[in-house]
């Protein structure tokens, strides 16, 4: 696996306890696996199974799958709880909290009936825990600090241990300091295939989690009391154009998993096919209830996933629907200049501040191909370029890249998609066209060239210039 190293711990006096466990001590120490730990931002290619039951491995976006040992019947796993650094998009690099050198943390990835044993080591500089969301598992492993174990200080490695019941789509993330540890980027997903190695098999499987940042211009670390006015909608801690593709062969059954730790809930569309949603928070949906859908909404907390045939081959775009989670540094206080002419500001701006430019009057879009000078590390709200120019997308955007002649484990981007002639939108240069036809309205006066946009702090006029009855600054015209 590509970017992949390892590393050993420095032990101190204790025991392994069973459970949720404090692990200390040169010789518990010798027993504990190592820790994996990645740098790359890109999409890693599937572990590969090499002993127990068959599965088709998943691609974690933007991520990859933590290794494993086999110790007796046992699966086991090390996870290290720490700060890192995280690149968002080529420009901008945010300071996390993550595991094993990455926010979100590894896909741990094992098969319905396993035993697993996952240590999990702090280093943060507070108390942390990990609760394994959706898993049905002894009470005292679900980590709830406080509640249902002691939280792991800061220095100490805890154990959890417990069978794997039931195959379908998890997460895993901290129940200690929740609110400050989630925002930081501590989340990860948790995969367990089915022992059934037909049962509901895909060709190529894709995870990933949805999670959003509160990062100021010119910051690195994210603003943790934030609750709903996020800048920066991500997809494994990742914005467009950072977020890889998803690269499937023609024809590929193919799987798309993803779960929800933002504050919101994100109706997730893909472009160019309808597909069956296969799994949802509680399991595998029964196939003669599975139902087509081309966009699919998950709320807070929850997990879905859904398959289609790629039968299709081109860039079909998916991402969140809310058109400001395509969007980065998204500043919520802009004023609206839509139909405002700033000719004669402009002129005298630029006397003060040369090479000053105007946006907004025409909408947004232009900024998708501006260059203008930001503050360092900070990403500007659209970017991104394609065959055809900017994408004015940033944010939870993708595109899944549906090629004929890939290898079966090829995941690496095939460039932009080659259109046969004929099959692209084009300009239309024939005869002028004939007005098309309208309702009629109410009559404009030809003089006014832009739309006129009103104060609403102001108290509105009548045709004397007086304030009209009951008309107040700063009211509303809905209350």
């Amino acid at each position: 696996m590509t970017d992949l190293s390892r590393r050993g711990f420095i032990g101190t006096s204790g025991l392994v306890i069973a459970g949720a466990a404090a692990v200390s001590g040169r010789t518990a120490f010798a027993a504990v696996p190592e820790a994996p730990t990645m740098t790359s931002a890109a999409t890693q290619a599937p572990l590969m199974p090499t002993s127990g039951p068959d599965y088709q491995p998943v691609a974690t976006l933007n991520g990859w799958t933590l290794p494993w040992r086999m110790n007796g019947d046992w699966k086991e796993f090390h996870l290290v709880a720490e700060p890192v650094e995280r690149e968002l998009a080529p420009g901008m690099i945010a300071y996390l909290w993550g595991y094993n050198g990455q926010s979100p943390g590894p896909t741990i990835e094992a098969v319905e009936g396993d035993k697993v044993r996952i240590y999990v080591t702090n280093k943060l500089p507070e108390n942390t825990t990990i609760h394994w969301h959706g898993q049905r598992l002894p009470n005292g492993m679900d980590g709830v600090g406080g509640l249902n174990q002691p939280h792991i200080p800061s220095g100490k490695t805890f154990v959890y241990e417990f069978q794997l019941r039931r195959s379908g789509t998890y997460m895993y993330h901290p129940h200690s300091d929740e609110m400050v540890q989630m925002a930081m980027g501590m989340m990860g997903m948790f995969i367990v295939h089915p022992k059934d190695p037909a049962f509901r098999r895909v060709d190529r499987d894709f995870v990933f989690l949805l999670n959003a940042f509160d990062i100021e211009a010119g910051s690195y670390v994210p603003k943790v009391n934030t609750m709903l006015d996020f800048n920066l909608w991500a997809w494994n801690s990742r914005v467009f154009p950072g977020i890889d593709p998803f690269v499937v062969g023609k024809n590929d059954k193919v799987r798309i998993r993803f779960g929800n730790l933002t504050m919101t809930n994100h109706p997730i569309h893909m472009h160019g096919y309808e597909f069956k949603v296969s799994c949802t928070d509680g399991g595998w949906v029964d196939p003669a209830a599975a139902w087509d859908e081309v966009s699919i909404d998950v709320a807070v907390g929850q997990m879905r996933a859904f398959d289609f045939v790629a039968d299709e081959p081109g860039d079909w775009a998916i991402h969140c629907h809310k058109s400001h989670h395509t969007m980065n540094a998204m500043g919520h206080s802009v004023k609206t200049y839509i139909g405002v002419t700033k000719k004669d500001l402009v002129s005298r701006i630029r006397k003060a501040a040369p090479g000053y430019m105007p946006m907004g009057s025409n909408g947004m879009g232009d900024m998708g191909k501006m260059e203008m000078e930001l503050p360092k590390n900070t990403l500007p709200m659209m970017t991104g370029y394609a065959q055809f120019g900017p994408v004015e997308m940033g944010g939870m955007f993708s595109v899944v890249k549906v090629r004929e002649g890939l290898a079966k484990n090829d995941y690496k981007d095939p460039g932009w998609f080659k259109h046969p002639e004929g099959t692209v939108a084009f300009e239309y240069k024939g005869q002028k066209l004939a007005e098309a036809p309208r309702v009629e309205g109410p009559k404009v006066n030809p003089d006014l060239a832009t739309w006129q946009v009103k104060d609403p702090r102001k108290p509105r006029l009548g045709a004397d210039g007086k304030p009209l009855p009951g008309a107040k600054a700063g009211g509303h015209s809905n209350h």
